[in-house]
């Protein structure tokens, strides 16, 4: 019993401590208070407030709300065992022991139900706190974005008036459908607008420039024909960056046509800032049912200082026609900046568009951009792709030639790497041919700078069909005047009816350097590639390239294998390459393929070793080996048949 009335003092003592503390709480609507400590017992006490998150609170209360239903559950799972305990035996004893318990149990179950009111008082208290916390911020809003438009309105008021341009602020859009021009930015700072939409058959209106800083509006997309009958419209161009800092604005997408017309050309990108700023991409062209798709827009040049070109923009698909050519990359800032890469050709029920051109880097340095991919032909040629952006004039490397898309009738030619920089960097890789029933040709290598390595040529396409014809691989590029090596010739294309070569590898310089490794023929049905020659090594200095090995044939004879490259003064010669075998795939047996001669060296060094002779009936001949130095080095050995 003296236990029961101890636990019904503590009822009435959390009770009355939990109600002053809710209390409180109702009378601290702005947020937790603390007192700081007086230096004397007559000051008053201080108050510091603390910034209160609103959505914090919110979630506090959902949490103390959530922990009361866990609670209250588990009250009431225990309540039955607790609040009526069996007396163990019939004596007077357990009795006692069971209405002992039963008291218990009974005073936590009332104990339990005061606290769950008192709890969810709290938090009702908690969550209009939070409410209240809200409503104030929302209600200071209002008037803060009155008072900054105001300020902004007597700001802008002078030059609006004579100039009829804001001094901060963001230019308006062009209306949707309209193609109206998007308005220019502030004068000091702010964006200019988006270029309306255009109306059916209508161009996209033109994006806003940015004032001093700030980025260029987004051209509009241009209109779509009729349902019938109608060509799309031209995108807009994107707006210029700020006069110091800022990136072009995107250009538009051109509109989609119907019937036999034109898509739709994408709109030019804007141009970056004065000082730093990437132009903007070109819009990509809009698409056309019977006709030519549009032509995807030009990437924007970077800042004048410093910046990147846009990328060009897609060229548009030809439903039942032929794609769009892809946009060409915009160029890097006069001092440094990357240019943009070529846009990708579009696709065409009849022939695929031309991948664009990559971008040329900036003035004094920066990489060129990647050349586009050319659009797939369905029944058609593939487009070709576009061609590597040459590097600045200082430093920097060309960049890849876009890879020629595929064709029913004829693979596009891939394109050609970028040129280095005149002073140091490495030309650009070569793109691949497309597959086709005449593939396409890979993209030649582009030359090093003076100090620089050759560009590697890109792999022929792989023939198509019964009679497909495999591309031939390109030839490696030159390497720098100086020091570098040539870059490696690309492989032969595969072809049922015949295969292509492979690409030359390149010569190295005047100084440094190894010459390129010639590429591999192609495996052919009936024709095998043959390999191509080894790059000369440098005139002072470097070893001659190895010669490709030829491809085998499945039912012809196999292709012969590549010279091994000439070494410098000082080097030795380049391998011959092996030459293909014959029968390889259970047909009749051909002639198998000639080993390449080894390269020779010229005043010290080994000569190279001839190529194996292919396997065949007959087998090939063995290739030679090449001439040892003038005044020291062995002759090469002579290939094995």
């Amino acid at each position: 019993m003296i236990s029961s009335a101890r636990s019904r003092r503590q009822v009435v003592d959390v009770e009355s401590n939990c109600t002053t503390a809710i209390a409180a709480a109702r009378r601290r609507p702005y947020g937790r208070c603390t007192t700081e400590s007086s230096s004397s017992a007559g000051e008053e006490m201080a108050m510091s407030f603390v910034i209160a998150a609103p959505e914090m609170i919110a979630a506090a209360a959902a949490d103390l709300a959530t922990m009361s239903s866990a609670l209250s559950a588990a009250n009431a799972a225990v309540a039955g065992p607790t609040t009526a305990v069996l007396a163990a035996g019939a004596d007077e004893v357990s009795a006692a022991i069971a209405a002992l318990f039963t008291s218990h149990g009974q005073d936590y179950q009332a104990l339990s139900t005061k606290m769950a009111v008192l709890h969810d008082q709290f938090v009702q208290a908690l969550t209009g706190s939070a409410g209240s916390y809200a409503g104030a911020e929302a209600a200071n809003v209002s008037p803060l974005q009155a008072v900054e438009q105001d300020l902004l309105n007597v700001i802008n008021a002078p030059t609006l008036a004579v100039l009829g341009r804001p001094l901060i602020g963001n230019g308006a859009n062009g209306a949707p459908g309209t193609g109206a021009n998007g308005a220019p930015g502030g004068l000091l700072y702010g964006n200019g607008g988006a270029g309306g939409s255009g109306a059916p058959n209508h161009n996209g209106g033109n994006g806003g420039a940015a004032g001093l800083i700030g980025n260029g509006g987004a051209g509009g997309a241009g209109g779509n024909g009729g349902i019938v009958v109608g060509t799309g419209g031209n995108g807009g161009s994107g707006g210029a960056g700020g006069l110091l800092l800022g990136n072009g604005g995107h250009g538009g997408a051109g509109g989609l046509a119907s019937g036999n017309n034109l898509g739709g050309a994408g709109g030019a990108g804007g141009t970056g800032s004065l000082l730093f700023g990437a132009g903007g991409a070109g819009g990509a062209g809009g698409s056309s049912g019977n006709g030519l798709g549009g032509a995807g827009g030009v990437g924007g040049t970077g800042g004048a200082l410093f910046g990147t070109g846009g990328a060009g923009g897609s060229g548009g698909a030809g439903d039942l026609g032929s794609g769009g050519a892809g946009g060409t990359g915009g160029a890097g800032g006069l001092v440094g900046g990357a240019g943009g890469a070529g846009g990708s050709g579009g696709a065409g029920n009849v022939n695929g568009g031309t991948g664009g051109t990559g971008g040329t880097g900036g003035l004094l340095f920066g990489n060129g951009g990647h050349g586009g991919t050319g659009g797939v032909g369905l029944t058609g040629a593939g487009g070709d792709g576009g061609a590597g952006g040459n590097a600045g004039m200082l430093f920097g490397s060309g960049a890849d030639g876009g890879a020629g898309g595929g064709g029913l009738t004829t693979g596009g030619t891939g394109g050609a790497g970028g040129t280095a920089a005149a002073l140091i960097g490495n030309g650009g890789t070569g793109g691949g041919g497309g597959a086709g029933a005449a593939a396409g040709k890979g993209g030649i290598g582009a030359a090093g700078g003076l100090v620089g390595n050759g560009g590697v040529g890109g792999n022929g396409g792989d023939g198509v069909g019964m009679v497909g014809i495999g591309g031939a691989g390109a030839a490696g590029g030159k390497a720098g005047l100086f020091f570098g090596n040539g870059g490696a010739g690309g492989s032969g294309g595969t072809g049922n009816q015949s295969a292509g070569a492979g690409g030359a590898g390149g010569n190295a310089g005047l100084l440094i350097g190894v010459g390129g490794a010639g590429g591999e023929g192609g495996i052919g049905g009936i024709t095998a590639g043959k390999g191509g020659a080894g790059g000369t090594g440098a005139l002072l200095i470097g070893n001659g390239g190895d010669g490709g090995d030829g491809g085998n044939s499945f039912q012809g004879n196999g292709g012969d294998g590549g010279i091994g490259g000439n070494a410098g003064l000082f080097g030795g010669g380049g391998t011959g390459g092996a030459g293909g075998g014959s029968g390889s795939g259970g047909g009749p047996v051909g002639k198998g393929g000639n080993g390449g001669n080894g390269g020779n060296a010229q005043l010290i060094g080994n000569g190279g070793s001839g190529g194996n002779a292919g396997p065949g009936v007959p087998p090939g001949v063995p290739g030679a080996g090449g001439t040892g130095g003038l005044l020291f080095g062995a002759t090469g050995v002579n290939g094995l048949v």
